[in-house]
């Protein structure tokens, strides 16, 4: 897809009009408009404060980017966690927003914040369609867990990742774990148990 293309269809998913893209950009309606007709190309600084104002990167403005994975929708994630000193299985249900490089992620709480269990959200960018890195952190009161992730993604079939997090305890140790992704809980919790040698 054409740089023009790319911003008249990512225009649209945010709803905004020509007008407001001029507006948050610095520059006139009629050149947001030579722009989507493909009359004009941006010079390079303009292009930056395009791409900023429609929340993607400058290389999928450029049309560069291979968009033929969709990280959107439903998740589960399965991580191996620690509460008094027993290791956990945890697999929680994610909603991921993808858009270009960027996936952000919202966990529901599956087991009360007693016992170990927290809401949490996360931002992380993909990686040539093989990794995601990025951090996460609590959102759950007073729960201050917050750390990163990785997750090497396999693509035969429905894409999974395996992986790992690293993250601040409650007493403030560095700790980590083995990390799951996948669209089902299943899923989620047998590449889990792989990764930990645990039994199915």
């Amino acid at each position: 897809m054409d740089m023009p293309a790319i911003i008249r269809r990512r225009r649209g998913e945010l709803g905004i009009s020509q007008a407001e893209l001029a507006d948050r950009t610095g520059i006139t309606s009629r050149q947001v408009a030579r722009y989507e007709s493909g009359e004009q190309q941006p010079v390079l600084n303009v292009a930056v404060r395009i791409a900023e104002a429609l929340s993607i990167s400058l290389e999928e403005l450029a049309g560069q980017l291979d968009n033929d994975l969709d990280l959107a929708g439903e998740w589960w994630a399965g991580w191996e966690t620690f509460k008094d000193g027993q290791v956990r299985h945890a697999i929680q249900k994610v909603e991921a927003n993808h858009h270009g490089r960027h996936v952000n992620l919202s966990a529901e709480r599956t087991v009360a914040v007693e016992e170990g269990g927290y809401n949490w959200i996360g931002e992380l960018s993909l990686w040539d369609g093989q990794a995601l890195m990025g951090w996460y952190r609590g959102v759950d009161g007073t729960v201050q867990s917050k750390g990163t992730m990785y997750f090497a993604l396999d693509r035969n079939g429905d894409v999974t990742g395996r992986g790992r997090w690293v993250g601040m305890s409650y007493d403030g140790d560095v700790i980590t774990g083995n990390s799951s992704l996948a669209r089902t809980e299943d899923e989620a919790a047998a590449i889990l148990n792989k990764l930990t040698g645990s039994a199915s």
